[in-house]
């Protein structure tokens, strides 16, 4: 201990009573965290209730406008619970895929497979665990809602930080290297940073994503087993078999508002916070503002407890270093990380092999015939996903630009594009029926604007992640040599935004091949619409509880996702890191 100095403890809790004395007394904003916290704890434990209790056979969701305020909340907890897994996921996934370039070669085409796969095709193996270990407990099923909601949220996020580590500019490894950073401090003060905006964009995305197959998620049914959950998702399916158009118009309601209170509440905070880790090296640029991270600041209760985790912390560091040998700052990755590594490459890879195994059995049973339904559905399925990709991509370009590189327009439009890529798609179902049926066309080419709701956002929100970071002294340049508008977009703009425009097509191009399972085939009342295709073929393999196609069906989409990722997006990631790299 230093001389004349108190006590390590005593400083620590002298540090935190002067933090409570700047911050003693409660204002208005401390009181509205008090009644937040307090409605938050009422509301988990009515959650906790929910899924303490026992599964009902026959499950009865309510049409009273009165019950949306506590099925929109279940609903809510179970989109978070789903990103916290997603984003768990996302950083163990992505940098064990950028770092091990042995298990990179089956890690990215598994992911590939993944996103490939729809949303009711995890659902069997995940039901039957459930069941195994649960009996007829709703938290089984719970568990079962909240990993089908995951699955349409990770594969963008993770894609995302894997490419994001891939192409960190090289000044910063190399200063990374030059002032030995560790493993843990590379990751944290180089690799993190570096992929923040674009994982926060498609964390928005994501959560987009996990709300447009609410209904799925919430309101499946196998065979003749009911297994839906109170939630927004069921209501809206149920409203919408119905055909109540005012129990429709409440859930809309009830799904903007909760959509717009996530983006102010959570996104646009977080979108901000953002904004420090762009790579600036001179220029111009509006700040953006938030005003419930301004509204935040005030709080003297999360400045105190803020003043107290920041000392706590420093504690540990300083208690850390006392006695201890100085230990070299930079530590090339060990032999135990390298073992560990390998360890779980070779657990995944028994795993898969096992599965393997089990699918082949199950395929075995497939006839000729089915198996002919399956290729002619998958080429009329590939057709309708790159035409649905296209359309996409020809608003969602400019549309991306002008948000990412205008504040201003960042601030109006970003809850408004958050609220319309979050409608389930059965919300749409009905003017779909309608609108077909008024001009005489069939599913086939109205499932192609289904699939485009499904597809158009991943690209939006990938460019407008890639416009945000364009760095400020590049945009004033072309001012300055007075490029004409598409001189600007064709020599910077597009350049500067294609590695997010490719993530954007990956993940859209899953995003189509899930949507499908919704748009080849459509149920609205009494009538069933449907065209041929693999979506439909799943969706009513899944109905019928037929496995063994439903497993075919599924192989086939995913043997197609992979091929085409591998011969197409695959040339084109290593043309936008040869190219267009802004690290180049």
């Amino acid at each position: 201990m230093t001389a004349g100095k108190p006590p390590l403890r005593e400083r620590v809790w002298g540090g935190a009573q002067a933090v409570l004395d700047r911050t003693r007394g409660v204002g208005f904003v401390d009181l509205l965290v008090l009644l937040s916290l307090a409605g938050l704890l009422y509301g988990l434990s009515d959650l906790a209730r929910q899924w303490t209790g026992k599964h009902e056979a026959e499950v009865i969701i309510e049409s009273s406008p009165w019950v949306l305020p506590r099925y929109t909340f279940y609903s809510l907890m179970r989109g978070l619970l789903a990103y916290v897994l997603s984003l768990g996921f996302t950083l163990a996934y992505g940098y064990w895929a950028a770092k091990d370039r042995v298990a990179e070669r089956v890690l990215i085409p598994l992911l590939d497979i993944m996103q490939s796969v729809p949303v009711l095709g995890f659902l069997p193996p995940l039901l039957l665990a459930s069941e195994s270990l649960f009996r007829d407990r709703n938290v089984g099923f719970e568990l079962v809602a909240i990993l089908l909601i995951f699955t349409g949220q990770v594969w963008n996020m993770t894609f995302s930080f894997y490419h994001s580590l891939r192409s960190i500019p090289q000044d910063q490894t190399e200063a990374a290297t030059l002032f030995r950073f560790s493993a843990w401090q590379r990751f944290r003060w180089v690799e993190l940073p570096h992929a923040t905006i674009g994982l926060v964009w498609n964390s928005m995305m994501s959560m987009a994503g996990g709300w447009f197959f609410l209904t799925a998620s919430e309101g499946f049914r196998v065979g003749t087993k009911d297994f839906r959950l109170p939630g927004i998702g069921s209501y809206m399916g149920e409203a919408v078999k119905n055909g109540e158009i005012a129990s429709m118009l409440w859930a809309i309601l009830a799904m903007a508002l909760m959509i717009i209170a996530i983006d102010q509440l959570l996104w646009r905070p977080v979108v901000v916070w953002a904004q420090k880790f762009r790579v600036e090296e001179g220029g111009h640029q509006e700040a953006m503002s938030s005003w419930f991270l301004n509204l935040l600041r005030r709080s003297r209760i999360l400045a105190a407890i803020h003043g107290f985790l920041a000392y706590w912390q420093k504690a540990r560091e300083q208690r850390a270093s006392i006695g201890k040998p100085h230990k070299k700052a930079f530590d090339e990755p060990s032999r135990w990380a390298g073992l560990v590594s390998m360890g779980a490459f070779l657990l995944l890879l028994a795993v898969l092999l096992y599965g393997a195994w089990k699918l082949l059995l199950m395929l075995m049973s497939v006839s000729g015939e089915d198996w002919g339904s399956i290729f002619l559905g998958a080429g009329l399925t590939l057709g309708r996903v790159l035409l649905s990709t296209a359309l996409g991509t020809l608003w969602a370009l400019p549309a991306g630009l002008a948000i990412g590189l205008s504040p201003r327009l960042s601030r109006i439009l970003q809850p408004v594009v958050q609220v319309v890529a979050s409608f389930p798609a059965v919300l749409f179902f009905p003017l779909l029926v309608v609108g077909l049926q008024a001009l005489g066309l069939s599913l086939g080419w109205g499932s192609i604007l289904l699939m485009l709701l499904g597809t158009q956002w991943y690209i939006l929100f990938n460019v407008i992640a890639g416009a945000m970071a364009i760095p400020a002294d590049l945009r004033e340049m072309s001012r300055s040599y007075r490029l004409s508008a598409w001189q600007t977009f064709c020599r910077l703009y597009l350049p500067a935004v294609f590695p997010y425009l490719i993530t954007g097509w990956v993940t859209a191009w899953g995003g189509a091949w899930n949507t499908s399972i919704l748009a080849e085939y459509v149920t609205y009342r009494d009538d069933v619409l449907e065209t041929t295709g693999l979506g439909s073929l799943i969706t009513k393999a899944t109905e019928s509880a037929n496995f063994s196609l439903l497993a075919a069906s599924i192989l086939v989409m995913a043997v197609l996702v992979v091929a085409f990722n591998r011969l197409v997006w695959k040339r084109l990631y290593q043309l936008a890191e040869e190219r267009y790299s802004l690290s180049k």
